[in-house]
């Protein structure tokens, strides 16, 4: 059995133990909400501040990384786009979000325990240059594109001022406890300050249950999103999402000539399913939440299947 089948049985098993103990009401809704709001606030953002403040960077610049997802994610983002709108009919607006859905990995609740099993710290070294930039231009991109649609759709009236859009964005983007533990870890690292041994200690605890912890609390969260309709639509962004996106992330890595264990990585993170972000930018959008949850919980559901299916596949080219 190849090493990455145990990882998966094991991070996929945790999601299905706390969606499991949701449905049986071993566990309440609000413990699950608690759950995930250690998670986020407390325990990934402590892992990525300790990450990235005492990791050693021996890949250089992240660019050629950077390159190859965001080419899978442009790709991935405008064919659901266009899917959405022309295949379904419906409007600017719901192909904002189905773009979200289709492309915006669960990086965080999923990758962080994922790749950290697959590839240990260095896997979790190299994902971190991901998330770094990951989250402020997924919800930098939703935004500005929703004000677009807002106009396509002739909603003038909802669409907001260039500066209240930029201002609402740097708000939400810098009270982020992820961008906090992020920007802090890059503050230690380039100051060249050490972590006090004791103080290491304490984050290194928190942060060391982050992922067994998020893995639990997203099973728990996928019980109360749940198949909420439209399944038709979902599962044309769940094919985009675990098949399209990984393909064009390999793709890239093998045409710029990406170091196989960056590539490898990326073509992981790409084929996780899309997680609760989607969900909270469709909600803040105003539409489009039915489709992101039931994207969301089917997708999970198949990446068990199908990451495994891309792993094998970066081992075989890579």
């Amino acid at each position: 059995m190849p090493p990455f089948v145990e990882t998966i049985l094991v991070v996929f098993a945790l999601i299905a133990i706390g969606f499991g103990a949701a449905g049986v009401r071993l566990i309440k809704s609000a413990t699950g909400d608690g759950l995930s709001d250690f998670v986020f606030t407390i325990a990934v953002p402590l892992l990525l501040f300790r990450t990235i403040a005492t990791a050693s960077f021996d890949h250089g610049a992240p660019w050629a990384l950077w390159v190859t997802y965001f080419a899978a994610v442009l790709v991935t983002w405008t064919t659901a786009h266009l899917t959405i709108r022309s295949g379904f009919g419906r409007d600017a607006r719901s192909g904002v979000v189905a773009g979200v859905t289709a492309a915006f990995s669960n990086l965080v609740l999923l990758g962080i325990p994922f790749i950290s099993g697959l590839y240990g710290e260095a896997g979790l070294v190299v994902l971190a240059q991901l998330v770094t930039i990951h989250l402020p231009i997924m919800m930098g991109a939703s935004i500005i594109l929703y004000q677009w649609a807002l106009r396509r759709d002739g909603a003038v009236g909802k669409a907001e001022s260039v500066s209240g859009l930029v201002t609402g964005f740097l708000r939400q983007l810098f009270s982020n406890p992820l961008i906090i533990g992020i920007l802090g870890g890059s503050l230690m690292r380039f100051t060249g300050f050490a972590i006090p041994g004791p103080v290491d200690r304490v984050i290194a605890s928190l942060a060391g249950v982050a992922g067994p912890v998020a893995l639990f609390a997203m099973g728990v969260s996928l019980y109360g999103y749940g198949i909420r309709g439209q399944v038709r639509q979902a599962l044309s962004l769940v094919t985009l999402k675990l098949f399209l996106m990984p393909a064009v992330a390999l793709g890239m890595a093998l045409a710029i000539g990406l170091p196989e264990f960056q590539a490898k990585i990326a073509v992981a993170a790409a084929s996780l399913p899309a997680g609760v972000n989607s969900w909270l930018i469709a909600s803040r959008l105003g539409t489009g939440q039915r489709l992101a949850s039931t994207s969301m919980t089917i997708g999970t559901a198949l990446a068990a299947l199908t990451t495994g299916i891309w792993l094998a596949i970066a081992d075989a080219l890579l």
